[in-house]
């Protein structure tokens, strides 16, 4: 063969080689990123072709999908009580990305999860029936939340101490899904929600720390009790008052001056939420010490999955030892959201042992066949001694019956509580947050809450944890244990 005809001709091989590659690259490496493209319409009508499956509450849906109207995409999801559900649901939007449960179990739901598909199915290659998500949401307890909080801008949470199943949990200023659901009207409503400076679509339960403020007390006396630093609830501390900030010239003053709070007991401390005895405890104890405790009941964990992730709540590393004193009470840098400090409360209500939290009972098939069972995977650790735990216990119940707490109490139910009034703004120029975690028992039931309330229409020397808060986790305890 000529050599330039050869050569042309390995140059026209290698062409229609290269030819080859970059068709097989499109259309299989580049034809699925476009098919996965959020702005691909195609997977919006694909999603909407069909109903999709429901988000269930106590056996009854609190979802569904309607038809539309002169569009392609031939079905929106609606709500039902959406503003009361919103923190559970988040949105299935035509328009938007879904979020919450609707984001988690998005492909569960339009049927696209490959657990869901029959035998049949994959011969057609038809998208199965969408299966169901089963939530451990008590609507008694939900709404109870949900009417106490009212106007107030702010959060709850509820969980089951023994199973770790969470029985509400609500943000307020809340928003309708529903309002977004629309691909025709979702922008109007989207911009309108984003410009609220409520921020309506935060949910402030799993998804915004603060400062804890007295609450985090609990947390410091459970690491004082488990590292032996006091024996008992009921020994007396080495705590002056006032206190004196190591390395300052700065007294740590207590909301009550009058209050016995000079070398209290934990007890006596948690009753009148002593400032000065918690600071000097977590001084003793060293910023290591709590750190870990704090770590136990799940603070600085970047993946608490229930089985929507929580906002990470922080305990600080690094500190001197006047910023240590100020995380003992709460401040400094710590930061909690509800959801943990729920959990504190759920921990030490069940003898010292925390149950993974989780919202999500177990999601099912279009027939309603199991396709996994949450509450049977929920792990169990042992965050303090049985022995701790009962004298928390009693430590919280006296801070109810004869101290911050006097606003939670409930007859014929045995209720522990803590206060707390977290420091908000540079020196405390805004208004504080109220704080109340609690737990309560009746007729063999358990519930633990939290409540933080950030905003209200009290004046600001009427805010309180056991004037604000403690109110809306009475509500809720007796929601749930009637």
């Amino acid at each position: 063969m000529n050599k330039t005809i050869r050569r042309a001709s390995v140059f026209a091989l290698l062409l229609v080689f290269a030819l080859l590659v970059r068709a097989t690259w499109v259309q299989f490496y580049d034809g699925k990123a476009l098919a996965d493209d959020k702005n691909n319409r195609r997977n919006a009508i694909e999603t909407y072709a069909e109903p999709l499956g429901n988000i269930i509450v106590a056996g009854n849906s609190i979802t569904g999908s309607a038809a539309t109207k002169s569009s392609d995409l031939k079905y929106k999801r609606t709500y039902k009580d959406g503003k009361l559900y919103a923190a559970v649901t988040g949105y299935a939007s035509q328009a938007y990305a879904p979020t919450q449960l609707e984001g988690i179990y998005q492909d569960l739901l339009n049927g696209t999860d490959n657990r869901l598909r029959t035998v049949m199915d994959t011969v057609t290659d038809k998208r199965a029936d969408p299966g169901d998500v089963v939530t451990t949401i008590d609507p008694d307890v939900q709404k109870a939340a949900y009417d106490a909080l009212g106007d107030k801008k702010g959060a709850a949470v509820a969980i089951d101490p023994k199973t770790g199943k969470i029985l509400a949990v609500v943000s307020t200023p809340s928003y309708d899904p529903t309002s977004l659901t629309d691909a025709n009207t979702a922008g109007t409503a989207w911009k309108k929600l984003n410009a609220d400076p409520d921020k309506p679509l935060t949910n402030r339960a799993l998804r915004q720390p603060l400062p804890p403020g007295s609450t985090f007390k609990l947390v410091v006396a459970a690491a004082a009790l488990q590292d032996g630093l006091y024996s008992s609830v009921d020994e007396k501390t080495k705590s002056p008052d006032p206190y004196t900030l190591p390395g300052t010239t700065r007294e740590l003053a207590n909301e009550n001056r009058s209050a016995p709070c000079e070398n209290a007991t934990i007890r006596t401390a948690l009753q009148y939420s002593c400032n000065n005895v918690f600071a000097k405890m977590a001084v003793d104890l060293g910023q290591d010490k709590v750190k870990a405790m704090a770590e136990k009941f799940g603070f600085n964990d970047d993946e608490q999955d229930v089985p929507v992730r929580a906002y990470t709540s922080v305990y600080p590393s690094d500190m001197d030892r006047s910023s240590t004193a100020l995380t003992g009470i709460g401040q400094y840098d710590v930061t909690a959201t509800p959801l943990q400090m729920a959990m504190v409360s759920a921990a030490i209500a069940n003898g010292g042992k925390l149950v993974s939290p989780h919202m999500v009972s177990q999601i099912t098939d279009s027939g309603g066949d199991v396709l996994k069972n949450y509450d049977d995977d929920a792990g169990t650790k042992e965050i303090v001694s049985s022995d701790i735990a009962e004298q928390l216990q009693s430590a919280m119940q006296t801070v109810v019956e004869q101290g911050t707490g006097t606003n939670a109490k409930i007859d014929g139910a045995t209720v522990g509580g803590k206060t707390g009034t977290a420091q908000h703004g540079e020196n405390n120029s805004q208004t504080p947050y109220a704080w109340f975690t609690s737990y309560g028992k009746a007729d063999g039931k358990e519930v633990a809450v939290a409540v933080v309330v950030e905003q209200s229409n009290a004046a600001r020397s009427e805010v309180s944890g056991n004037g604000l808060a403690a109110p809306v986790a009475k509500a809720m305890m007796q929601a749930a244990l009637k």
